[in-house]
């Protein structure tokens, strides 16, 4: 007696789908697997389609942000920069938090340069590391950029019994 696959079932088990899987009907009236079973179009995970650029004002302002948050810091940039941006920042909207900072954005990786102005009496290092610190935990989260370097140059110390280097407002 020979053996014969039944009419209705493939001869090939392999093409089957598992038992319980759901089965929808073909265009011509057979059973096809199921829209879940088809391969998804596009291939990968859909958030590593395309790319993303950030540009280096992005990393500038969070680091800036981050450098402020410091004990320690008093201001960002150099006096020159510092002069202009207190009058920049009176105007509503203008602040710059990207002051005293530089980045160079790569494809991965990023570099910034911090220009800072501490308060006397703290330790420098101790300032400077605690900015560096702040600073790479800050970029790399936000952004996912290896941060390579921060270079941190103090260009002042802040004396308490210095004026702010605001102008003052003139009356008319």
């Amino acid at each position: 007696m020979s053996e014969t696959a039944p009419r209705n079932r493939p001869e090939n088990p392999a093409t089957e789908p598992a038992a319980g899987t759901p089965r929808t009907l073909g265009a011509r009236g057979g059973t096809a697997p199921a829209a879940t079973d088809r391969p998804r179009r596009g291939g990968g995970d859909p958030g590593s389609r395309g790319r993303t650029t950030i540009a280096d004002g992005v990393v500038e302002k969070i680091a800036g942000m981050a450098a402020r948050d410091v004990v320690g810091v008093h201001a960002m940039g150099g006096g020159l920069a510092r002069t202009f941006g207190v009058v920049r920042d009176r105007v509503p909207g203008t602040r710059s938090v990207a002051r005293g900072v530089k980045a160079e954005v790569g494809e991965v990786q990023t570099a910034l340069d911090l220009e800072i102005v501490v308060d006397y009496g703290v330790s420098i290092a101790d300032v400077a590391r605690a900015v560096r610190e702040n600073v790479i935990a800050a970029v790399e989260r936000m952004t996912g950029l290896e941060v390579v370097e921060v270079n941190i140059a103090v260009s002042d110390v802040k004396l308490p019994d210095e004026e702010e280097e605001s102008p003052e407002p003139r009356l008319q």
